[in-house]
């Protein structure tokens, strides 16, 4: 079994800290809109909600710095001849087996941030309607196309 490229650690991280902050500015104007039209409310409560928010936000925060080593711990890979298993789960584990023979067409994709780590995305896409798209993040670019031109079939090529 083959593990992720150690980079999808701080990738991961730095796509949950830009969630968490477009989380916390949506939720702070929200909240501040909602706090500056309320009429009736009791004045300490514009206090407790803005302690929950902080609190909520602290917490968003932690689990996207700690949650991506976790998640790099229990996810594996494994191709052979007869097609790709990936294992991942911190506390659901699942297990996709996804034969050559159900292989239909494979994608590499990189976003912004993929590029910046040198890192992309497979995504199998197979015939069937359980697991038709199946994708394994945090892959070496290069390696995600050397998987690619393993798991197509011989003689036969993908449209790039």
């Amino acid at each position: 079994m083959e593990r992720l490229d150690p980079r999808v650690i701080p990738l991961q991280q730095v796509t949950g800290g830009i969630f968490t902050a477009v989380m916390a500015f949506g939720s702070l104007v929200f909240l501040a809109f909602s706090i500056l039209t309320a009429d009736d409310w009791p004045g300490w409560l514009p206090i407790v909600l803005l302690s929950v928010w902080l609190v909520a936000m602290l917490l968003l925060s932690l689990s996207a710095w700690r949650w991506p080593p976790r998640a790099y711990e229990h996810t594996f890979f494994q191709v052979a001849d007869q097609g790709i298993e990936i294992r991942r789960g911190v506390y659901w584990r699942v297990v996709i087996n996804v034969p050559r023979s159900r292989v239909q067409h494979i994608d590499v994709s990189q976003g912004p941030i993929e590029r910046r780590y040198g890192l992309g995305t497979l995504v199998i896409y197979t015939a069937g309607t359980e697991h038709a798209k199946v994708e394994l993040e945090g892959l070496e670019h290069g390696r995600a196309l050397a998987i690619r031109e393993q798991l197509l079939p011989s003689g036969s090529s993908d449209a790039v």
